[in-house]
């Protein structure tokens, strides 16, 4: 087993160190070889918890990015099946049980993430996606449970994060996410036979499931396949990736949009610049490590240059293009610029008046009345702008007569409220 990136050959697994993604791999001589002989099939499963994937995904679809630039065949697996049960990692309780449509709905939405990241067809290397409802639905219990359940330890199950981080709160686990990581391990083997898959990626949180997968098909099939894991990506504050206190950084824009995805990179702390300009973009390393060595406000190059490259491969050029102007216009003309998040308010809203922490709260720009009253004093709230000392302030129907009106909070953060018949 390789101890460093030094004797790597493949294109792939070379790329994936020298970027930051790899953090366990089951056998890296042998799927170093595996990925120098040929095209390698590999994959990453999704759930359909939601009608699109948010930021904290983003590791992994650039993982399926790179695997396909570098000459391999992404699978991308969509949880038709899984969803049903929810994985248990991670959480203290169970998720809730959506309905068929539910699930059908978010599928829908989170193929169309992906047609921004992959290339999908019928060639060697293009993408496919699929849907483990189409084997997992048709599973007859007993037949199962002595084809695969055999091959499962209860007492190595218990040893999981997933299940001993559960049990040691005192948290209920329900037999069916017990049943979840048995499901993923088949989800394996059924894409080993179907599509002769070599390769299972995940985040770090899915390391068990994974081996279980690898153990299971060499057990049934004798066939080797392989484990690929990425590090857990928190920010620099050690805040979760993919959350804020405005809410999830969704990556379909009817979810969010392409300005507020823009400013999310552009507002990266300079702890995690270089990092993430390697995660989240395909510039070039050299470039990185130029961008890398800017210090103080020349650093916000760098800044911009991530939120261009992220914004491009999520919205496309355009969008991302806009974003950087609208920005531009906003913060270094002092214009109120139309690409702004808005907020909606009623005419009866604006007509009674409407105070500004009850903006800031409907924005999102302030999760609680302390918070909101705690940067205003701190000086760093503008309506129009114009600074904010008094907490009481409230804004009317006068305010609106011009147009739009500019609710500010610090340097960054702007959102245009307007009122709304």
């Amino acid at each position: 087993m390789t101890s460093t990136a030094d004797d790597l050959q493949s294109d792939f697994l070379t790329t994936m160190h020298a970027r930051g993604y790899v953090h366990q791999c089951t056998d890296p001589i042998g799927l170093d070889a595996a990925l120098t002989g040929g095209v390698v099939p590999a994959y990453i499963g999704f759930d359909c918890t939601a009608d699109s994937l948010h930021v904290g995904s983003l590791v992994q679809i650039m993982m399926l990015r790179w695997l396909q630039k570098t000459g391999h065949k992404p699978i991308v697996l969509l949880g038709g099946g899984t969803t049903r049960i929810g994985d248990p990692s991670g959480r203290d309780a169970s998720r809730q049980l959506l309905t068929d449509a539910d699930i059908q709905h978010n599928m829908d939405g989170i193929r169309q993430v992906f047609e921004k990241f992959l290339t999908f067809g019928d060639g060697p290397t293009d993408a496919v996606m699929v849907n483990n409802a189409d084997w997992l639905d048709g599973l007859a219990y007993i037949p199962f449970l002595r084809e695969v359940g055999r091959h499962f330890s209860v007492n190595r199950m218990l040893s999981f994060d997933s299940v001993k981080l559960r049990l040691e709160r005192e948290q209920p686990l329900t037999f069916l996410e017990f049943n979840y990581m048995i499901l993923q391990g088949y989800d394996y083997l059924e894409l080993s036979r179907r599509s002769g898959c070599l390769l299972q990626m995940g985040g770090s949180d899915q390391w068990g499931n994974i081996v279980n997968g690898v153990e299971l098909t060499r057990r049934i099939d004798q066939r080797e396949i392989y484990g690929l894991t990425s590090p857990l990506i928190t920010l620099a504050n050690g805040q979760k990736m993919g959350k804020t206190a405005q809410g999830a950084i969704w990556l379909n824009e009817d979810r969010l949009s392409a300005y507020d995805y823009w400013q999310f990179w552009r507002n990266t702390a300079d702890a995690d610049v270089e990092r993430f300009l390697k995660l989240f973009t395909e510039l070039p390393l050299d470039e990185i490590a130029e961008l890398s060595k800017l210090e103080g406000q020349e650093l916000n190059a760098a800044k911009k240059r991530l939120a261009d490259a992220a914004t491009a491969m999520a919205h496309g050029e355009a969008a991302a293009a806009a974003a950087a102007e609208t920005a531009r216009r906003a913060f270094e003309e002092g214009d109120s610029a139309d690409g702004l998040p808005t907020l909606s308010i009623t005419q009866a809203q604006a007509d009674a008046g409407i105070t500004v922490i009850d903006l800031m709260i409907e924005a999102g720009m302030a999760k609680s009345r302390g918070e909101a009253r705690k940067l205003i004093r701190g000086g760093g709230v503008r309506v129009a702008d114009e600074k904010v000392a008094d907490e009481a302030l409230s804004v009317s129907a006068d305010a609106f007569a011009a147009g739009p009106l500019k609710l500010s909070v610090g340097k960054k953060r702007h959102v245009l409220v307007h009122t709304a018949d």
